[in-house]
């Protein structure tokens, strides 16, 4: 006797006639590409809950945690719908345009989102007292709501025109997003990427003017001697050179490539090059979110509320 069933042979014989029809073969990239995606959205989603869910979290750095959050989560997502549209369902146009757009889109808002933590970090130092306040809040909130809007009506353009599926000539390392709208897109992200190191260099010329200032006042040392020497600022500078070197590595290969490659370009390079951009949001969660000790309190509060207190004071890092 067969052991399969009626419905069981009219299933396989469905899924046999659509790879005749067209769906390519389930590859490895395949599968990693699901697989990355699902992680990507599960630990983001975990950790815009826990931000949106805690109403301590309101100062302006869990605001741009969030905002964060929230695009690499649509950016796991995106993968996700990528996996199925190309493996599951017969590949279309609309298919492409809408995974192309939602991909864009987070990874804008991703990477202005990271502009803004630099941003933050800057003024939590050079504006102290001002810092945290309804005012600062209400700014942060005003920048993330532009950043949306503007990220959605970029990532808008496959949709609206600014495709090559009609003009394959014209396509770019990334189909179907024509050359010119690429290489807008990654100028952009390299200009991104000077201003959020301009940042960060001015954290560290602040940072170490206070520190020395305040060491200096109390005698900790003379006004002539470096206060790193004396005090542990180089793990907080190597952990600031951690941050930035992932940083750079994740979004520097596509953001050249895109403007160096063309339609003609081996693909395996650009899939070289989209691969560390989207393990941005894989470690983005880690290198931010999950640092800072308020945030890490929430989730283990909400995994073993038997065994840690709620927290009652919120602190404001700059090395979030």
């Amino acid at each position: 006797f067969s052991s399969t069933t009626p419905d069981t042979t009219i299933s396989i014989s469905w899924i046999t006639e659509k790879r005749r029809q067209g769906l390519p073969p389930l590859t490895v990239w395949g599968i990693a590409l699901c697989v990355s995606g699902t992680v990507i959205a599960t630990e983001n989603a975990i950790v815009v809950t826990a931000i949106l869910a805690t109403p301590s979290f309101r100062a302006p750095v869990f605001l741009l945690l969030a905002s964060l959050g929230l695009a690499d989560l649509l950016a796991g997502v995106a993968l996700v719908l990528h996996f199925l549209f190309v493996f599951c369902m017969e590949p279309s146009d609309w298919s492409q345009l809408l995974t192309s757009g939602l991909l864009v889109t987070s990874l804008i808002a991703s990477l202005c989102s990271l502009m803004g933590v630099a941003l933050d970090r800057y003024l939590s130092l050079s504006h102290a007292l001002t810092y945290g306040s309804s005012e600062s809040r209400h700014r942060a909130a005003v920048l993330l709501l532009l950043v949306w809007i503007g990220a959605s009506i970029i990532g808008a353009g496959p949709a609206m025109g600014w495709h090559c599926l009609n003009q394959p000539k014209s396509c770019s390392v990334a189909r179907p997003l024509t050359r010119t709208y690429l290489s807008l897109l990654c100028g952009g992200f390299l200009l991104v990427v000077m201003v959020t190191l301009q940042l960060y260099a001015g954290i560290c010329r602040v940072a170490r003017r206070h520190a020395h200032a305040i060491a200096t006042q109390r005698h900790f040392l003379p006004a002539d001697q470096s206060y790193a020497s004396k005090n542990g600022s180089g793990r907080g500078f190597s952990r600031l050179i951690l941050v930035l070197s992932v940083f750079v590595g994740c979004w520097m290969p596509f953001s050249l490539w895109g403007l160096l490659g063309d339609a003609s370009s081996p693909p395996l390079y650009t899939y070289a090059t989209l691969v560390p951009a989207a393990g941005s949001s894989l470690l983005n969660p880690i290198l931010y979110s999950l640092r800072n000790k308020d945030i890490r309190k929430v989730l283990l509060q909400a995994c073993c509320p038997h065994r840690h207190t709620p927290n009652t004071h919120i602190h404001y890092p700059v090395d979030v």
